[in-house]
């Protein structure tokens, strides 16, 4: 659990330091979750990650590794 945490902080600074305004980079972490939130109500694949912790990772990936969405 502390390695997960770990790994979840490390991400966030990650996304905070590549953003160039933090106040915009927190408001869209919060509206893609909001998102999500509702988009996945019957889903309940992975119900233990939180949707912001969710789109905190998704925004991470999406930033460091662009060949992702090239895909």
């Amino acid at each position: 659990m502390i390695n997960y945490s770990n790994n979840i902080l490390y991400k966030t600074e990650e996304l905070l330091n590549v953003a160039t305004n933090r106040y915009k980079i927190t408001v869209q972490v919060a509206q893609r979750a909001k998102r999500r939130k509702y988009e996945d109500i019957d889903i309940i694949d992975d119900y233990k990650i939180k949707p912001v912790i969710r789109a905190i990772l998704e925004m991470v990936d999406e930033i460091t590794q662009p060949e992702i969405i090239a895909d």
